[in-house]
């Protein structure tokens, strides 16, 4: 890949002790622009910083962007990618629903192979610590009025984190969300765009403010049907078969999500991909046959489920403890991902380091 290198004057002190998410990025990051007449151009890798837009720049007014997010994981020298070409594919998918270019599967690959292996060393090798790698795109044409945009800008920015959940690997609690809806047939419930997200802050906020972690979105429609959580797909363990909600049109194809059915099926678990109600949810819960339930993402990689919130009631799951095939599928999936176990699935992309 062609590109223009803008080398920073000073390298950053890369930060020490705990990490969080989100808080910290690396030197580099890297910038492309698209124009109807010339397709992507101006190529380049420059210095971590401010992005100068005009005013009446499109995105600011319309909300035409979209966004990837996948990790880059370090173990005994090595580095590497898991399953990039799922979060390529699926931006090509969000970008044509928001009518935005697309990026083609090598080229979105090997950007974020450059860029990662030029800050490879920002890679944390702590426990449970990874490089989260952040593509994105917005419509940078300046013009005030609705319409698909001319001009888009896309970048990729990286930023070492620790675990996405304070609590880690331990069970988090869940308000379940009955009054505003996030998605609905026929939205963008399934692309990863911005506004997705900022139609579910008023209930992340109010979920916060009683004690919750996270929220358990209902389907738009009826408001019964169990969906996803906020930044995760969710799973159920009842009996012995886990409960999804399908991939239809409201809930994110999660990269993760998918890679766990795969394991279930090689732990010889059932799987019901089926819309099921919350009431439903909760009579298993009280029944004692909800035994275990997760979310899976790119962030949080597995976070179990200790507790729903619903209605004014709370509902304990397996006695807030995080379950036997919740921890068995983090720890083959991690186990993966940073190069500890076998990938026999081809999940796992070596980032060569061709800058020796």
């Amino acid at each position: 890949m062609k590109y223009k290198f803008i080398e920073r004057d000073k390298l950053k002190e890369k930060p020490q002790g705990e990490l969080g998410f989100g808080k910290y990025y690396t030197d580099y990051m890297f910038e492309m622009t698209y124009t109807e007449d010339e397709g992507w151009h101006d190529k380049k890798i420059r210095p971590y910083g401010p992005i100068e837009v005009d005013p009446s720049v499109m995105v600011l007014h319309y909300a035409q962007e979209t966004f990837e997010g996948l990790k880059a994981y370090k173990n005994d020298g090595k580095v590497y990618l898991f399953r990039p070409e799922m979060n390529a594919k699926r931006f090509q998918s969000s970008n044509e629903r928001m009518c935005m270019p697309k990026i083609d599967t090598e080229e979105f690959i090997n950007i974020i192979e450059e860029l990662v292996n030029l800050e490879r060393d920002w890679i944390p090798d702590s426990e449970g610590a990874s490089l989260y790698i952040r593509p994105f795109m917005f419509a940078s044409e300046k013009n005030i009025g609705v319409k698909v945009a001319n001009k888009y800008t896309f970048l990729v920015s990286l930023s070492p984190v620790g675990q996405y959940y304070k609590e880690g690997i331990n069970p988090v609690k869940i308000y379940v969300e009955d009054k505003y809806i996030r998605a609905a047939q026929g939205g963008t419930g399934f692309v990863k765009c911005g506004g997705n997200y900022a139609a579910s802050l008023i209930a992340q906020q109010r979920a916060e403010e009683m004690g919750y972690t996270q929220v358990l979105w209902l389907d738009g429609k009826e408001r019964k049907y169990v969906e996803e959580v906020g930044s995760m797909n969710a799973m159920f363990l009842i009996d012995d078969t886990i409960y999804t909600a399908p991939i239809d049109g409201t809930v994110l194809p999660g990269v993760t999500r998918d890679s766990v059915i795969k394991l279930l099926d090689e732990f010889d678990v059932k799987l019901k991909e089926e819309h099921f109600t919350i009431d439903f949810l909760i009579d298993m819960i009280e029944e004692g046959r909800l035994k275990e339930a997760f979310g899976t993402g790119t962030a949080a990689v597995i976070s179990p489920i200790g507790e729903l919130g619903y209605k004014g009631n709370s509902y304990i799951i397996n006695e807030f403890k995080t379950g036997d095939l919740t921890k068995k599928l983090y720890d083959r999936l991690t186990g993966i991902q940073y190069g500890r176990l076998e990938d026999k699935y081809g999940w796992r992309r070596e980032v060569k380091n061709d800058h020796c």
